[in-house]
């Protein structure tokens, strides 16, 4: 049989890998590195790499390492879901960091995940694996259940259909069990997620709504599950909520 050439790739999706060469994990990266994790000649990494350094998207340390550029971050800071949103969210953040002194997190949905824009935390909160740009799956967070489960019949559905990722022993992997938990979520107004990513910690999440009232975003706190009082925890998280929700334009009927 003939042998079949792999497609060309396009060249803003040869522009597009190289930036995406670089995560959390990895956010320093040599040439070679980047040219491996892009799927790239070293040739044709050099040349995007140089391209993108010039226009200021990537930075090149003396080492010769590079970094994501500042240019980047001024153009992300556009998404209104980005700056916009943390501006507004901020002062209500603090205060909620105040009244807690624990781990405050303000988080947006991204197909089927949650993706952190923003984290208050103090010397004395419980350890956590989050930082701002950080994403997990949305049934194993507070702020992803909320997402979730404002997130409409069909995204549930495929959601629930799809394998559900496990971090620990008590996290959610009974699709009919996720069901029940994003039912319980849109009665209370509020999602506790019990240990799902480490055995220690337990989130309470509340819905942020847009102008249309429609849920655009979530906010949390995180504490040590052993002394969760989450009766005491959820008027604060809720008003929180409102708070940010009433700033960008919401007003409840």
């Amino acid at each position: 049989m003939p042998t079949v050439a792999p497609p060309t790739r396009s060249a803003p999706d040869r522009l597009l890998s190289v930036l995406a060469a670089f995560d959390h994990a990895h956010p320093a990266l040599s040439l070679t590195d980047i040219s491996r994790r892009a799927g790239l000649s070293l040739t044709t990494a050099h040349r995007l790499v140089a391209a993108l350094a010039e226009w200021g998207a990537l930075e090149r340390d003396p080492a010769g390492t590079y970094h994501v550029g500042l240019r980047l971050w001024e153009i992300a800071a556009l998404a209104p879901r980005g700056l916009a949103l943390r501006q507004a969210a901020l002062p209500y953040l603090e205060d909620l960091y105040e009244a807690t002194h624990e781990n405050v997190q303000l988080a947006v949905r991204d197909g089927a995940e949650v993706v952190y824009t923003e984290w208050l935390s103090g010397h004395s909160a419980v350890g956590v694996r989050i930082r701002v740009g950080a994403r997990w799956p949305l049934h194993v967070t507070g702020v992803g259940l909320v997402l979730l489960a404002h997130g409409g019949a069909e995204l549930q559905e495929t959601y629930c259909a799809a394998p559900l990722a496990s971090y620990t022993a008590h996290t959610i992997t009974d699709p009919v069990l996720l069901r029940r938990t994003l039912a319980e979520v849109r009665r209370t107004g509020v999602a506790v997620s019990d240990r799902q990513v480490t055995d220690d910690a337990l989130s309470v999440a509340a819905p942020v709504r847009g102008p249309d009232g429609e849920v655009v975003a979530a906010v949390s706190v995180v504490v040590p599950a052993a002394n969760a009082q989450v009766p005491s925890l959820a008027p604060a998280i809720r008003l929180a909520a409102r708070g940010i929700s009433r700033s960008l334009g919401w007003h409840p009927t």
